[in-house]
């Protein structure tokens, strides 16, 4: 007696035209084959690399324009705004400083990019500004609230740049 699961036949009176690949379970009506564990990962890698072939043409040409526009709107801003120039300096000197200052490496990119959040706030509030005084150079109270409302906007990214900083100092301490 065969206690094991049935192995199909091939022939005409089975039905198969083939027989089953080396590997193969056979369970009920339905066989998968087993593969290597790296089949998988094959596959994967292999989806990666027809990803990215397609990714040539338009996709880079748009990478690349996006790229020299930020590139060139940052060192316009950094020509032409001293808050802008304030806040560049702060990072550059965050970068090391932020080394001493933190606790540990969460901290470290918490202290870092809570810095890189004020510049980018910074960086909205000079396109307002910009847009603003382009649309009209007159005096004119809905302008002015607009402009009001970047202000705020740094402010608060500025009270929270300080809070953080200020919790990494105390954490450091050790009186918190």
């Amino acid at each position: 007696m065969n206690s094991g699961p049935p192995v199909p036949q091939t022939g005409a009176l089975t039905g198969l035209r083939y027989a089953p690949k080396r590997g193969t379970i056979v369970g009920g009506n339905l066989a998968r084959n087993i593969r290597s564990p790296f089949a998988n990962s094959q596959r994967t890698v292999a989806k990666i690399f027809r990803r990215l072939s397609e990714f040539s043409g338009p996709t880079l040409k748009r990478l690349f324009s996006a790229t020299r526009n930020s590139l060139r709107g940052l060192l316009d801003g950094f020509k032409t705004e001293p808050a802008l120039r304030d806040e560049a300096v702060l990072f550059v000197m965050a970068l090391p400083l932020g080394f001493v200052v933190a606790p540990n490496a969460a901290w470290y990119v918490a202290l870092i990019g809570v810095v890189l959040v004020l510049l980018a706030v910074e960086f909205l509030n000079t396109a307002i500004e910009k847009l603003a005084d382009h649309v009209t150079r007159e005096q004119h109270n809905d302008i002015r609230r607009i402009k009001d409302f970047g202000s705020a906007a740094v402010f608060c990214a500025l009270c929270l740049t300080g809070l953080v900083w200020m919790l990494a100092i105390v954490v450091r301490c050790g009186l918190l």
